[in-house]
């Protein structure tokens, strides 16, 4: 990332922005904000949003921008809980399903390339997890993706579940997933992350040398995208999920 910062750029003004128009339900376009013109500055603006929405979890999620280059933000409000979570609605709310990890031990930045299985062996846990998605911004991130970076990459909550086998990593692609919610079928078919490998996203943000030192560290939850594309919600109400016909988890969306 560039340690440069677009001129005139004001990444708290950005913040406090967003911050409205989240807490109010409301979007606007990208044409009408100042846009961050890098991700250095995009980082700053969604870390600045992130303390105003008091997101203090230990949990992130990681993504990659168009340009190939892994990206992260925290995930708030965050619950963990075995089968049960409760997180509030959105009109337009979209779910995802995703496999999300914890670090068993820190991966701090080093010269060298870590490998996948350098990364697999940091991990001590992997989870069924589910992330809502609600972007401020119109587009979300098909104009600007740095301003989406600015708006903790459209997270609007995050339920991590039950432990899962950590041999699920590999093989969790020929593995049913459902989603139902009520009578309302969301989802069911193969489970399949966007680029075929759930370590994939943490992999390129761990081999990252401009990322911050302590960004990866023991007892860090990363979740690492979805296995069912982003799933429009029907309204509130409970969201059920069934992952390999054992693995599940229940996610109250209170409007």
């Amino acid at each position: 990332m560039s340690n440069s910062q677009p001129a005139g750029f004001d990444a708290k003004a950005l913040a406090d922005g967003l911050y409205s128009l989240r807490a109010a339900g409301r979007t606007q376009a990208t044409a009408e904000f100042a846009t961050p013109q890098d991700l250095t500055a995009a980082m700053d603006a969604q870390q600045a949003l992130a303390s105003r929405e008091g997101a203090t979890s230990n949990a992130w999620k990681v993504a990659m921008s168009p340009d190939q280059h892994a990206v992260v933000a925290p995930l708030h409000p965050y619950v963990e809980t075995a089968r049960d979570a409760e997180l509030p609605y959105l009109p337009g709310m979209k779910f995802e399903v995703e496999i999300a990890v914890r670090l068993g031990r820190s991966l701090p930045v080093k010269a060298g390339l870590y490998s996948r299985e350098e990364i697999l062996d940091a991990i001590s846990e992997a989870y069924l997890g589910a992330e809502l998605l609600s972007s401020a911004i119109e587009e979300s991130g098909k104009l600007s993706f740095p301003l989406y970076v600015a708006d903790r990459i459209g997270n609007r909550g995050y339920a991590l579940g039950p432990v899962v086998p950590k041999s699920l990593i590999d093989t969790v692609g020929e593995v049913e997933l459902k989603v139902v919610q009520g009578s309302t079928s969301i989802y069911q078919g193969p489970a399949k992350h966007p680029v075929g490998d759930v370590l994939a996203w943490l992999l390129a943000y761990a081999n990252d040398r401009s990322r911050p030192a302590n960004s990866l560290e023991t007892g860090m939850v990363i979740t690492t995208g979805a296995l069912s594309g982003a799933m429009p919600l029907p309204g509130s109400g409970k969201v059920e999920v069934l992952l390999a016909g054992e693995y599940a988890l229940n996610v109250a969306l209170v409007a």
